[in-house]
């Protein structure tokens, strides 16, 4: 292989499009590429060996998420408890030979209806535009 060139294509990680993309050599030290100029957004950067960089991950921030996560669900992992599903109707969720329960006795309160939401009033009617022009008129308005 070749050493190379000012002007070569070749390819390395853009820090502005964040992907490996073609580049030229801007400059050379020893031989080897220093900067470089991606070829979709013109920017010049170092040469980075199509290396992304790191991730920007905070490690205190992720040992106090673990610490939060031991605490919520000790001796398992976060997320193997389930969630139990919400039943709309209370007989839905029993089993064959199970009753339901009597919701209210005969001395207590009756259970309440279910809500029904009022229709919203309607707002007055707008007079038409000529109609509001004459009525200002007959007031003296301009």
């Amino acid at each position: 292989m070749r050493e190379p060139r000012l002007g070569d294509i070749i390819d390395d990680y853009c820090v502005k499009c964040k992907r490996i993309m073609n580049h030229a050599i801007v400059s050379l030290v020893n031989g080897e590429p220093a900067k470089v100029r991606c070829r979709t957004c013109h920017n010049d950067h170092d040469y980075r060996h199509e290396q992304p960089p790191p991730p920007k991950t905070d490690s205190r921030k992720q040992a106090l998420f673990n610490e939060v996560l031991a605490k919520v669900a000790p001796g398992g992992s976060a997320g193997s408890a389930a969630p139990e599903p919400l039943l709309d109707d209370p007989g839905d969720g029993l089993l064959g030979d199970e009753e339901p329960a009597e919701e209210a006795s005969a001395g207590d309160e009756p259970a309440e209806a279910p809500r029904v939401e009022e229709p919203k009033p309607k707002s007055k009617p707008k007079k038409p535009k000529a109609a509001a022009k004459a009525a200002a008129k007959s007031r003296g308005h301009k």
